[in-house]
């Protein structure tokens, strides 16, 4: 797993997504408290954990980036299944710790997923941080995009499925 910290590149993920369009955007409450909202972009037509995406996240309140993380890896680890061994889980917390800040109101961090080769996470415009490991970034997005999210609404706005009050799909 190589990573590359290069907090002066200026880069617009859009140049590695051609022709990426929103998708959906959906707004995260956490028990009244507005968090963030959340866009999809994708050139695919439905954007799924097998093509490439970017999930942008703009904050609405401040959170400070150990709380980012643990949250992350507490919900990484409970799609995964079975304990995540401590090497890889805190390899994972490290990389997260790079690519992060403590973001405020107007913070905005987006997550680049390339399928089978991992991710990359920009704050603002600035390339944070990428990632060559893909069951990173395959588990770290898995948090939105996963069938089995603990935010099954989020997920139907982000993705663009039309879902009744009680979270089902409208098909």
């Amino acid at each position: 797993m190589f990573t590359l910290y290069c907090p002066q590149a200026l880069s617009d993920w859009r140049g590695v997504l051609p022709g990426a369009r929103l998708v959906g955007q959906a707004d995260f409450d956490w028990y009244g408290f507005d968090l963030y909202q959340a866009r999809l972009w994708s050139a695919a037509a439905a954007p799924s954990l097998e093509t490439a995406f970017a999930l942008e996240l703009n904050y609405r309140r401040a959170i400070d980036k150990e709380s980012l993380v643990e949250t992350s890896l507490k919900e990484m680890q409970r799609l995964n299944g079975a304990p995540l061994d401590a090497k890889r889980r805190d390899e994972w917390a490290a990389q997260m710790r790079r690519a992060f800040i403590d973001v405020k109101p107007g913070s905005r961090i987006t997550g680049l997923y390339l399928p089978g080769q991992g991710c990359r996470f920009y704050v603002g415009e600035k390339l944070s941080l990428a990632v060559t490991d893909p069951l990173f970034a395959r588990a770290f997005f898995a948090i939105w995009l996963d069938p089995r999210t603990q935010e099954p609404i989020l997920r139907n706005q982000l993705l663009g499925i039309k879902t009744s009050r009680d979270g089902r799909d409208n098909q």
